[in-house]
C-alpha cells in the first residue's frame, strides 16, 4: 500500500527532533514522492526553509501552515456553470485509460441535477466504437441523451449536431467526449484542432470549454498529458480523476504551478455521484494533512 504525502511528513516529524537542512532535504524527497514533481520540490522548500529561519519556527504545525502558504498560489479553482439559454459546449479531453468517457457522464449527471436545461452528451471518440457504445450506455443509465456517430465518422461532425441539436431547443450543454491516443499525437492533435474550431463556431460567446480529465495516480506523467493537451488546444480546466486522500494527489500542485490551470472537479470513486466540486484548501488540507 502506497503511503500518502500527509503520512510521510508525520513519519518525518517523528523521525526529526529538529527542523534542520537534513528535515528539509527528505523534505523535498517526499514531495517529488507525493508527484509535487523535481523542480517544485526544491522551490517550496528551499522557500520553506528560508522562512522557517526567519520566523525561528520549530513545531510540526508550523512548517505545514508554511508549506500552505506557498502551495496556496498554485493550486486554483474554476467553476464551471452553463449559462441560461446559451449554447455550452464542454469539450472533455485526455488519454485513454483516466476514466474519460465515466467522467463524461458523471458531470452530465452532475448538470442535469444541478438544473442545467438540456444537456447532450457527443461520442466524439469515433474511433473507438466501445467509447460510442459506452457513452450510449451511460446514457441510458443517467437519462441523458447521447448523440453519436457510427463507428470512425468524423468526430468533429459529431459535435456539430450535437450543439446545432442544444441550440435548436433554446440552449443547453454539449459535453463532448474526445479521443485520447497520445501514441499516434500528431493525427490526434489534428483532430482536436478541427473539433476545436467547429465547437468554438457553435458555442455562444464565453460559452466554450477543454477540460482535461486526469488520474490522480499517475504523477508526472499527468503534467506531460497536460503540457501536450494544452499546447494542442489550450485547456481551461482540469478534472481529478481517482483522488482519495490516501493518493499522493500533488499532482495539481505541480499542474496548476507550471502551467496555470484551475481544477473543475475531483472524483473518488466509479459511482456517477462521486463527482465532486473541487475546494482547493480541502485538498491542500488533504495533502499536508493539516
Amino acid at each position: 500500500m502506497k503511503i500518502s504525502f500527509a503520512q510521510k511528513i508525520k513519519n518525518l516529524f517523528g523521525f526529526h527532533k529538529a527542523i534542520d537542512s537534513a528535515f528539509f532535504d527528505e523534505l523535498t524527497d517526499a514531495l517529488i514522492e507525493g508527484d509535487v514533481g523535481a523542480k517544485t520540490a526544491f522551490e517550496l522548500v528551499e522557500k520553506a526553509e528560508a522562512i522557517c529561519k526567519e520566523r525561528k519556527i520549530s513545531e510540526e504545525k508550523e512548517v505545514l501552515l508554511v508549506l500552505k502558504e506557498l502551495i496556496t498560489p498554485y493550486v486554483n479553482f474554476i467553476s464551471l456553470q452553463p449559462e441560461k439559454d446559451k449554447t455550452s459546449v464542454y469539450l472533455v479531453l485526455g488519454v485513454n485509460g483516466v476514466g474519460k468517457t465515466t467522467t463524461v457522464a458523471k458531470m452530465a449527471l452532475h448538470y442535469k441535477k444541478s438544473g442545467t436545461q438540456n444537456s447532450i452528451m457527443a461520442a466524439a471518440d469515433t474511433f473507438r466504437a466501445a467509447a460510442i457504445e459506452q457513452l450510449q450506455i451511460h446514457g441510458e443509465r443517467t437519462g441523458v441523451r447521447v448523440v453519436a456517430h457510427q463507428s470512425g465518422a468524423d468526430p468533429a461532425s459529431v459535435v456539430f449536431d450535437a450543439a446545432e441539436s442544444v441550440k435548436s431547443h433554446g440552449g443547453g450543454l454539449v459535453l463532448a467526449d474526445t479521443a485520447g491516443r497520445l501514441h499516434n499525437k500528431e493525427n490526434l492533435v489534428r483532430e482536436l484542432q478541427k473539433i476545436d474550431r467547429i465547437a468554438k463556431q457553435k458555442a455562444d460567446e464565453g460559452c466554450y470549454k477543454k477540460i482535461l480529465v486526469i488520474d490522480g495516480t499517475t504523477g508526472q506523467n499527468a503534467l506531460r498529458q497536460a503540457e501536450v493537451f494544452h499546447e494542442a488546444v489550450g485547456v481551461d480546466a482540469i478534472v481529478l480523476t481517482k483522488y482519495d486522500s490516501t493518493a499522493k494527489g500533488g499532482v495539481a500542485i505541480a499542474i496548476g504551478k507550471e502551467l496555470g490551470i484551475p481544477v473543475a472537479f475531483i472524483c473518488t470513486g466509479e459511482g456517477y455521484k462521486d463527482i465532486g466540486v473541487f475546494n482547493p484548501d480541502t485538498y491542500i488540507n488533504e495533502f499536508l494533512g493539516l
